[in-house]
């Protein structure tokens, strides 16, 4: 029963639609049909041409996936899996959100929010290497996509690392590499697009190049 409670608390939480209802009371557009057509704050920021604004879904978001596992370590707070539970359906039903045709957002900020409780080694890594790719190429999507893998990989070879940065404390590593498996997975799949078009816009640089 405690399994479906954290699925059923995750999955509405992160279904809010923050960047559809903002967008439509703010600036009457529909964000699913706007610019990239995706439902989170880089495309609400964009769209809205407002820093403002877009910080706001941000914050929003991020608040989505801390709620989920706050509220259920208050009630469950010796499990790991629980609040980790609550946190990937949270992120699940933001990136394919059931109240906007399961169209949603990327799931960064929802992802961030939450591991930041239970798991700060995850938005920690991720952060770094999202700076370093981003300094370097200038480029929000592909500094997503490189942090999203790297730190995938870094988790899987620091066990001892994992182990000890759980809160609460997990019972084995395995459940811990599963939770961050299945979480970069959701992340990666909704980054499979933005992905293509780099590659595509690469291989167009590169053929005008040889031209």
């Amino acid at each position: 029963m405690s399994y479906l409670i954290c699925a059923v608390t995750g999955y509405l939480l992160g279904s809010f639609p923050t960047g559809y209802l903002i967008l439509k009371r703010e600036k009457g557009i529909d964000i699913r049909h706007a610019g990239s057509g995706n439902v989170g704050a880089l495309n609400a920021m964009e769209v809205s041409n407002s820093k403002i604004i877009g910080l706001l879904v941000l914050i929003i978001d991020s608040l989505k996936g801390l709620l989920s596992v706050y509220l259920i370590i208050l009630f469950f707070p010796y499990e790991f899996v629980l609040p980790a539970l609550a946190l990937t359906f949270a992120v699940f039903s933001h990136c394919f959100n059931p109240w906007l045709g399961f169209n949603g957002g990327r799931g960064l900020a929802t992802a961030a929010g939450g591991t930041i409780l239970i798991f700060p080694v995850l938005p920690a890594v991720w952060i770094i290497i999202w700076f370093a790719v981003f300094i370097l190429k200038k480029d929000i999507l592909l500094a997503n996509i490189t942090a999203i893998i790297v730190t995938f990989v870094a988790v899987l070879f620091s066990e001892e690392i994992d182990f000890r940065y759980s809160f609460p404390h997990s019972n084995s590593v395995s459940i811990i590499l599963f939770f961050t498996s299945v979480l970069m997975i959701l992340l990666f799949i909704k980054h499979i697009e933005p992905l293509k078009e780099i590659i595509k816009n690469n291989k167009d640089v590169k053929g005008k190049d040889e031209k």
